[in-house]
């Protein structure tokens, strides 16, 4: 179709429609937004290059999201195709998806015309035309589907109603319109259609390396399991290499999910279980059964981890996970955690991880760390706190004794926690002093937890600090939250993929448990002996009995902050490396990382000061 340019302005005001016209609005509207042929605002041009990254927005496939990413220029062009007869769309993203206070872009129809414009939506939802237009639009035109609009936007437009695009999660928010307004103002989001979809918009461009001419796969999968109707269910499934299975290398994975279970498998492991171990008894069950054999403790060694939202997973050419040979166990676990909230009955489940390696060994052997908290209830969250702050520490001490002279390199990590996690950060400090991020989300999901290749790989050397920090949101809840491996427990782990592989596979920390109970007892001294302190109470029931006032709160930060730590300095073998461990200090850091400011662009965005829209080109078949 030929292009239609027309210049980008703000109206005063939208036309006033006749009485015929206005009878007639409703019944021509979706006819009249179908046939808009082309529009383009003056001095913008399509991408020169194709979309790679793609994403459905909605769950029956009206939406379609493709975009490409510009470092150079800090530009986004964003593709949205529409499938149907629809009389508009909205499009946008918000802190963690809801409707209120979002960035958006809207093309709509009065039923004479069409219009695209830069808004944003106050706290009850309503619609307002953005004074700073910084969503550019490009071209919409008519596909045999439906509609397609291009648009463009920089990361960062130092608008306050804008969103500032970042490394992290990022929440896309979506809405149709069935019928035509008469304003932007007349648009509220609470009477749309809407949803949204969680991304991360700017992924590091790595290129996808090609796959070895001799590359195998293996399926580890569980045995047509049925999934239990508890919450929170942990399957652990031992299976075997096949016989005089050689030394090989992992270079890639993926998660295998059986159709219609994909909302119940929140995550799974692949671990290999220690060598000492010449035999491993069969075993598919819950990990928490009485039949389960104590050798399985021992099977710790990470191949593979995956979690909601991540996709497949490549190695650097340099580097992959060894598994197999003569001094490596045979055996392996596959560990699936379900979460059923809904307690779904007889539901079957065959997910499992997908293989793929070589016995084209390469240079380095790769592994897989923890870092973050131990998984323990003495780290609590108390109810009602809107950001409450938990930290694990990988210690100097620990990388002193456990890394080589030569340090370890890492490139990719996968950030998680439950459902009350909201931002989680891992910062490297050296000599005291904070030198720069490791990984990084301030918009972090449970629900998205996809495994980063890093922008820039991490050189971490003995005596480094490792620290990470997670923070929750805990206003929904009525009881302190603590940590531990149920889907209403907390965790807060960082897995870090990196190379060369160590004997280090945990490096976590949790507050002293001398220490917290000496807060249970210094917060029942002066709560009348409301408390539960006596011996036999475990860590929850104590936690569930203080009372939360704003003393008790910030004892418990103050504890976090300063108390002595319990280090988890572990082996793969799950033992530790040799050293005290208990009732050590805090890493002394005396210089901390400041959070970056906005770059904001030099260029100026067209600005409408009133209630206004732009006008786009439009015309009949």
């Amino acid at each position: 179709m030929p292009a239609h340019r027309t210049h980008q302005r703000c109206w005063s005001s939208l036309p006033s429609p006749s009485v015929r016209e206005a009878a007639s609005m409703y019944s021509t509207a979706v006819a009249i937004f179908l046939v808009i042929l082309v529009a383009a605002l003056q001095s913008s041009e399509p991408p020169e290059h194709p979309f790679p990254y793609h994403i459905p927005l909605d769950p029956d496939g009206i939406l379609e999201l493709s975009w490409n990413i510009s470092y150079d220029q800090e530009i986004i062009h964003f593709q949205l195709e529409v499938r149907g007869l629809r009389a508009g769309v909205l499009f946008g993203m918000s802190d963690r998806g809801e409707m209120e206070n979002a960035d958006l872009i809207i093309l709509w129809t009065d039923g004479n015309r069409s219009y695209f414009a830069d808004a944003w939506s106050d706290q009850k939802g309503q619609l307002h035309l953005d004074a700073q237009q910084d969503y550019q639009l490009l071209q919409v035109q008519r596909t045999p589907d439906g509609l397609s609009l291009l648009f463009k936007r920089p990361f960062v437009t130092c608008d306050p109603k804008d969103y500032l695009i970042e490394d992290d999660t990022v929440h896309l928010v979506y809405g149709i319109l069935e019928g035509p307004f008469q304003s932007l103002e007349a648009i509220n989001t609470s009477g749309l259609h809407t949803g949204l979809q969680r991304v991360q918009l700017l992924r590091t461009e790595v290129p996808t390396p090609d796959m070895p001419a001799d590359v195998q796969t293996m399926e580890i999968r569980t045995a047509n399991v049925v999934i239990p109707d508890n919450e929170t269910t942990y399957w652990c499934y031992v299976t075997k290499l096949p016989t005089n299975f050689s030394r090989h290398h992992i270079i890639m994975y993926e998660a295998i999910v059986t159709e219609g279970n994909e909302a119940l498998v929140h995550h799974m492991e692949v671990f290999q279980c220690a060598s000492e171990f010449k035999t491993i008894p069969s075993f598919n069950a819950p990990c928490d059964s009485k039949m389960k054999p104590n050798q399985l403790n021992y099977c710790r060694h990470v191949l593979a981890a995956w979690a909601l939202g991540a996709k497949a997973f490549y190695y650097p050419e340099e580097a992959g996970v060894a598994f197999g040979g003569p001094n490596s166990s045979p055996y392996l676990r596959l560990e699936v955690h379900y979460h059923n909230p809904r307690h779904i009955h007889g539901r079957h489940d065959s997910s499992g991880i997908r293989l793929y390696y070589t016995a084209t060994l390469r240079k380095y052997n790769a592994g897989i760390m923890e870092l973050g908290l131990v998984y323990t209830p003495v780290m609590a969250i108390p109810p009602q706190e809107t950001a409450f702050v938990l930290t694990g520490y990988c210690t100097d001490e620990c990388t002193r004794v456990a890394l080589p002279n030569t340090g370890i390199r890492i490139f990719a990590s996968q950030l998680h926690t439950h459902l009350t996690g909201r931002k989680v950060i891992t910062v490297l400090a050296r000599g005291g002093q904070e030198s720069e991020i490791v990984n990084r989300d301030n918009h972090y999901s449970p629900f998205f937890q996809d495994i980063r290749m890093l922008k820039k790989v991490v050189s971490v050397l003995p005596g480094d600090v490792l620290i990470t920090s997670c923070t929750y949101n805990t206003e929904g809840r009525k009881l302190a939250t603590v940590g531990g491996f149920g889907i209403l427990e907390e965790m807060c782990v960082n897995y870090i993929h990196y190379y060369p592989q160590t004997d280090l596979e945990l490096c976590k920390s949790a507050v002293n448990d001398r220490y917290l109970q000496k807060y249970f007892d210094q917060v029942n001294s002066f709560s009348n002996g409301e408390v539960c302190t006596c011996p036999q109470a475990s860590v929850p029931e104590r936690f569930s009995s203080v009372p939360w006032n704003s003393y008790n709160r910030e004892m418990l930060k103050a504890l976090y902050r300063f108390a002595p730590i319990s280090m988890h300095c572990n082996k793969t073998s799950a033992i530790s490396f040799q050293g005290e461990w208990n009732l050590k200090p805090l890493p002394e850091i005396t210089s901390t990382l400041k959070e970056p400011t906005p770059n904001c662009p030099t260029h100026q965005a067209v600005s409408c000061t009133n209630s206004t829209t732009v006008s786009i080109h439009w015309g009949r078949d």
